[in-house]
């Protein structure tokens, strides 16, 4: 017996001997094809409206938003994001020599971009969202980095990632990008207009919107075949819906000018942003101009329609629902009306899709945190909710939000004490 344990552990020896000499050859290739090149851009030139139209595309791809930490400098990086295998901090993107990109070329930028590699060939982690980037064109990859370069630098060395074994070895991330990574560029549809294929570019490409809207399966990658179907945000607690369902956050049946003001905005009479996708309208989108809003307007109003096929059980509590039903008309009926039917610039719940979709989850944390539609210059003083997590418990919470689910006509399942801990 002994003889067989040990022939089976020299066995399991070898196999991992032969997967970790696999891993490291898959890492060698990985890294591979370093061009240090030393020319600025690809046409050798930059002109003060190359970085005009790279700070424009920025804010295209809400750059901003993740390289730069709250009180620090622009594009300075240091902030952290919380990921299912631990914290990555972005990088220090200004034009600083000892701890920028201050010594790149536009092909290191490039690189980075298309190809996911730093300057020296190091993999980069896909929190820095090279999935979607890959698509963008060369040319706006070196409009983008000339933009860059017009910034003021910043020095502030880069924080080392705080990943758990073996996400933080450049051989695991090998394997990652092995399975789920594939440099591609944007190619447009011919049976399309101009104007969708632009919508498209963006959309899938510098708009990274694939990176919340779809799902993601344990290693954190989502799949080409997933869509913009929707999908839980990882470590915010916040779904982002389907934009292909009319039960979620599909826009087929809006108008053009509907969907425009959205992302202008942020607010229509027909609905409004909260939560992750109002701080994108808040950088990024009501700063996009009129061209590019209709074009993804136009993309996501042509997105193939995908209805839920979800059938959740609806749970019946009569107490539940008679404690639900009082804790709405002292703190909600107020704003929203003794029947959901809304006032003024506060939404209705009658129909309303963040309160009546497969997923819960938005509509727990709104009550839990409240929130608030994005200042823009179409919605400059935005009014909000107030959170409720700090007077109302788990039960409680849980049984307004059922409340709401199924009232005035709404058909949504019920929502349990035990979603609203996950949440908290």
């Amino acid at each position: 017996m002994k003889k067989n344990l040990w022939r089976s552990a020299k066995t399991l020896v070898l196999i991992l001997a032969l997967i970790l000499g696999g891993i490291a050859l898959l890492s060698q290739m990985n890294v591979q094809d370093v061009n240090h090149s030393d020319e600025r851009t690809s046409t050798g030139v930059i002109t003060p409206q190359m970085a005009q139209r790279g700070a424009y595309l920025a804010r295209v791809g809400n750059c901003a938003a993740c390289h730069t930490a709250r009180g620090g400098q622009p594009f300075a990086g240091g902030k952290s994001i919380d990921t299912p295998f631990g914290l990555v901090f972005t990088s220090n993107i200004t034009p600083d020599n000892l701890t920028g990109i201050g010594t790149w070329t536009a092909t290191d930028f490039w690189r980075a971009m298309h190809h996911g590699r730093s300057k020296d060939g190091r993999l980069l982690y896909p929190a820095f969202p090279y999935t979607e980037y890959t698509r963008i064109t060369r040319e706006d990859s070196d409009a983008i980095f000339a933009y860059l370069l017009s910034v003021p630098p910043a020095q502030q060395a880069n924080r080392d990632h705080a990943l758990r074994f073996p996400f933080n070895t450049q051989a695991a991330l090998a394997v990652w990008r092995a399975l789920f990574f594939t440099p591609a560029q944007f190619e447009p549809v011919l049976e399309q207009s101009k104007e969708w294929n632009r919508g498209a570019y963006l959309v899938t490409g510098l708009g990274h919107c694939q990176a919340c809207h779809a799902p993601r399966n344990t290693l954190g990658a989502t799949h080409s075949k997933h869509d913009l179907s929707g999908g839980l945000i990882p470590m915010q607690n916040w779904y982002a819906p389907s934009l292909t369902s009319a039960a979620e956050a599909g826009l087929q049946d809006w108008s053009i000018e509907e969907i425009m003001q959205l992302l202008k905005s942020g607010k229509t009479a027909n609905g409004s942003t909260l939560g992750p996708m109002a701080e994108v309208v808040f950088s990024s989108t009501q700063y996009l101009d009129h061209s590019d809003l209709k074009a993804i307007a136009h993309f996501l109003k042509e997105l193939p329609r995908q209805e839920s096929v979800n059938t959740d059980k609806k749970f019946t509590n009569p107490d539940g629902e008679h404690i639900g039903q009082r804790i709405y008309k002292n703190e909600c009926a107020q704003c929203h009306g003794d029947n959901g039917e809304g006032s003024g610039d506060y939404p209705g719940l009658t129909g309303n899709r963040t309160v009546t979709m497969h997923s819960s989850v938005n509509l727990v944390q709104i009550i839990l945190s409240g929130g608030f539609t994005p200042t823009t210059q179409g919605n400059p003083r935005p009014y909000g909710m107030p959170p409720f997590g700090h007077s109302l418990t788990d039960s409680e919470i849980a049984a307004v939000a059922t409340y709401v689910r199924s009232a005035w006509g709404n058909n949504a399942s019920a929502v349990m004490p035990l979603d609203v801990q996950k949440i908290r």
